[in-house]
């Protein structure tokens, strides 16, 4: 009698949850109404400048493809999403939307028909805008030639293919609050706060997801990844840097050399690298000068935090890679890891190398570096690619000594990590 009336109990305590969770993700959803673009401090000109700080084209401009006129796939854990057409045309483009319309996307992730958008579109990033940066972007896109082009279909897995989720996605870890500065920062922190967290929505790579593909907060800007298409159904996975002021991130770099990787793609700590090259040149080396600066600024204010990044390197890993570090890499990056300039970049203190998943120093490794073209970056000796020449117990034992060594702090590293890069 005791056992059933307890299971009457807590079936009735599962309904009522039920119900209150049903009623909790039914409810409708309240949100923020765009201010009258007549009363809005906004202009093109200022649109087309962000614009280029959010690097729209990057995500919304196909190889060989029309301005905005979307077609980027993108590969996640949940399968294949493929960014839209938002230049103005009116059928396939964004052409016929209001201005509220348009807030509501970046502010809600919402489509005009009420549908939710994937944050594979980061307005969870893009919701701290202000209404006036909102408005000027709208008016910027209005003047995008219109181009003919309707949206692919994404080829999600079952349920994340299922868009009124997103309901319940945005109860859970989206805030639409516009970014309010801290009264005990200065103007230049708070524009580079505003910037990183807002419209360059730097977090959305360089900040860990959780099994449902939201930013741990509690990680933010402690480092990602992300992956990209090396031949058709095939994807190479890279890890997004540390950039807080952790020693596996920017806590050796200095607002100068921020500002110059930025504005350049180089710097006394780093190249540009990988998938930050699009960034860099579609993005950042546009940024005003003042603005780079309040990044910087903001940058190396973030506290120090870092995810654990692998287990303690054995003795015979670090003998072994110590080994193959000298015959192969030596004579370019020294024994001491601080490289020699034209040659090997420096190790020492490296937020690549250091980075709490080793993707990319392992794809460096395998292929060499993905560099941008001359002469944007400055003449230099290029690395060649050790794929063919090295074991994944060698790549691995190498990984992990220069992980290791030169006063950096990162762990070791498996064979079956860099077989998966293969």
């Amino acid at each position: 009698m005791m056992t059933r009336r307890m299971g009457l109990k807590a079936a009735a305590l599962l309904g009522v949850i039920g119900i209150g969770f049903g009623a909790w993700l039914l409810w409708p959803e309240s949100t923020i109404a765009a201010q009258e673009l007549s009363g809005l401090q906004a202009s093109a000109d200022r649109g087309r400048y962000l614009a280029l700080v959010g690097n729209c084209a990057t995500c919304h401009t196909a190889k060989d493809g029309a301005p905005y006129a979307g077609g980027v796939k993108f590969h996640t854990e949940f399968g294949e999403l493929y960014s839209t057409n938002i230049t103005s045309d009116a059928e396939t483009g964004i052409g016929a939307w209001s201005f509220d319309d348009f807030h509501r996307a970046m502010k809600h992730g919402m489509r005009p028909d009420g549908t939710h958008l994937y944050p594979a579109f980061p307005y969870p990033s893009f919701a701290k805008m202000t209404d006036s940066d909102i408005a000027s972007l709208f008016m910027y896109m209005k003047t995008v030639a219109p181009v003919k082009a309707a949206a692919k279909a994404n080829d999600l897995s079952f349920p994340y293919n299922l868009r009124f989720a997103l309901r319940a996605w945005n109860k859970l870890f989206h805030e639409p609050a516009t970014f309010a500065p801290d009264p005990n920062q200065s103007a230049e922190w708070n524009r580079g706060a505003y910037l990183t967290q807002g419209v360059a929505h730097c977090g959305a790579c360089h900040t860990p997801r959780n099994f449902l593909g939201a930013e741990r907060h509690e990680l933010a800007f402690t480092g990602g990844v992300m992956f990209d298409e090396v031949k058709p159904g095939k994807y190479r996975e890279w890890s997004a840097v540390n950039l807080t002021t952790h020693p596996t991130g920017l806590g050796h770099w200095t607002e100068a050399d921020i500002a110059s990787y930025l504005q350049k793609g180089e710097s006394e700590r780093a190249i540009v690298h990988g998938p930050m090259i699009e960034v860099v040149l579609n993005s950042t080396r546009h940024f005003e000068d003042a603005d780079v600066q309040a990044i910087a600024t903001y940058l190396r204010e973030i506290p120090a935090d870092a995810p654990a990044s692998g287990g303690t390197p054995s003795k015979e890993q670090l003998a072994s890679g110590k080994v193959t570090y000298t015959v192969h890499c030596g004579s370019c990056h020294l024994p001491t890891g601080l490289g020699d300039k034209g040659l090997g970049v420096t190790l020492a203190g490296n937020s690549i190398v250091q980075a709490a998943d080793p993707a990319s120093l392992i794809n460096v490794i395998l292929y060499g570096p993905r560099l941008p073209p001359p002469p944007f970056v400055s003449e230099r000796t290029r690395m060649k690619p050790f794929g063919k020449r090295l074991s994944d117990e060698d790549i691995a034992n190498l990984v992990t000594y220069v992980r290791a060594s030169f006063g950096n702090q990162a762990g070791a590293v498996t064979p079956a990590q860099v077989n998966r890069q293969r």
